[in-house]
C-alpha cells in the first residue's frame, strides 16, 4: 500500500484510501462544481480535489474507503491529490488497520497508570467512584481505543486514554505547586472529565458525532456520569459530588469553547489549564511534525489563531 505519508509530488497514485470528508464545491472563477475532499490513511491525511465530475467518478460517501487513481501534486507546498477516478472499494479490497492511527504510547503501560493514580486516592468516596469506573471492563476496552477529538488534537486510536494521562499527568503537578488544592479531587476529574468521549464520538475510522454527542456533549453527559455514578455509593457527599460535577461542567473554560460554566473552584480552574495546555501543544506538535523538509512556517491555524514555525535553525 502506498501510504499518504509516502505520496511525493509528480507520482501518479492507484490506491485505496478513507473518504473523511467530501463536500461539492463551486469554482468562483470558473462556475464549475468540483469535489473537495479529505482522504486519510493511518499515516494522516490529504486533501483532494476532483476537478472533472465525469463518468470515471463513481458513486460515494463520506466514510467510504474508495479506490482512486490521482496525480499529486504541491498546492503552497502542501501535498494535494488531483484525482481522475473514484470507485467504491468493497470489503477485502482493504485492510481497516492500514486506515487507523494509533497512538505511538504503550496503551498497557498507560491504562497502568491510571489504575496506580486511583490506588493512590486518599478519600474513600472518590477512590471508590473512580475504581468503579475503570473497573467496567467494556468501558476500559472502549477508553483503551477511543479517539480524544473527532480533528482537533489526540485524533487516533488511543488518543483519549493518551490525552487523559497526559491531563492528569499535569494536574498532579500543579496540585503539588499550588497551595490549597484537593489533589484527590482534581486528579479524579482530570481522570473523568472526557469519559464520556466514548460515548459522544463514534468509533474509529469514522469519528463522527453520535445523536448524543449532537444534542447533550461529552461535558453534559460527562457531569450526568459522575452524578449516577455517585449516587450507587452509599453516603457518598452531596457537596463533594457537585464539586466534581463542577469540575466537568467547567473544563472547557469559556462559554464560547462550549463550558456551560466558568470555573469557579480552584481545582476547576487547574484542570481547564490542564486540559488547554496538552491539546493545543498537541496541535503546535503536530503541526511541526508534518511540515515538509526545509519548510519552516505552516499555514495559518485557524484554532490556534496563528502561524507555527518550526525550532530548527540551520
Amino acid at each position: 500500500m502506498k501510504y499518504i505519508n509516502e505520496l511525493r509530488e509528480g507520482e501518479i497514485v492507484h490506491e485505496i484510501y478513507y473518504c473523511k470528508q467530501r463536500q461539492s464545491m463551486t469554482s468562483p472563477k470558473t462556475g464549475k462544481n468540483y469535489l473537495n475532499l479529505t482522504l486519510s490513511d493511518k499515516t494522516g491525511t490529504v486533501n483532494a480535489k476532483v476537478w472533472d465530475l465525469n463518468r470515471d467518478i463513481h458513486a460515494f460517501e463520506e466514510g467510504n474507503f474508495i479506490n482512486i487513481t490521482a496525480e499529486v501534486r504541491s498546492y503552497n507546498k502542501i501535498m494535494q491529490l488531483s484525482v481522475t477516478s473514484i470507485k467504491r472499494a468493497q470489503e477485502g479490497d482493504y485492510d481497516e488497520k492500514d486506515y487507523i492511527a494509533t497512538t505511538k504510547q504503550d496503551v498497557g503501560e498507560m491504562y497502568d497508570y491510571v489504575l496506580s493514580v486511583i490506588a493512590s486516592i486518599k478519600d474513600k468516596y472518590i477512590k471508590k467512584l473512580l475504581q468503579d469506573t475503570f473497573s467496567n471492563k467494556k468501558l476500559e476496552e472502549k477508553f483503551k481505543k477511543h479517539t480524544a477529538a473527532k480533528t482537533m488534537h489526540h485524533n487516533y486510536m488511543g488518543g483519549l486514554l493518551e490525552h487523559t494521562v497526559s491531563v492528569t499527568k499535569i494536574c498532579s503537578f500543579l496540585a503539588d505547586h499550588y497551595e490549597n488544592v484537593n489533589k484527590d479531587l482534581l486528579i479524579a476529574c482530570a481522570l473523568l472529565h472526557d469519559i464520556c468521549k466514548i460515548r459522544e464520538l463514534s468509533e474509529l475510522p469514522s469519528t463522527d458525532y453520535t445523536d448524543e454527542g449532537e444534542l447533550l456533549g461529552h461535558i453534559v453527559m460527562g457531569s450526568e456520569f459522575i452524578g449516577k455514578q455517585a449516587d450507587k455509593i452509599e453516603g457518598f457527599p452531596h457537596e463533594l459530588k457537585i464539586l466534581m460535577q463542577h469540575c466537568i461542567l467547567a473544563h472547557h473554560g469559556e462559554y464560547e469553547f462550549g463550558s456551560p460554566k466558568l470555573p469557579k473552584t480552584i481545582e476547576a480552574y487547574l484542570l481547564h489549564c490542564a486540559d488547554d495546555m496538552d491539546a493545543k501543544m498537541k496541535m503546535y506538535q503536530e503541526s511541526v511534525e508534518t511540515l515538509p523538509t526545509g519548510v519552516k512556517w505552516t499555514d495559518f491555524n485557524r484554532v490556534l489563531s496563528t502561524r507555527i514555525r518550526s525550532s530548527n535553525y540551520q
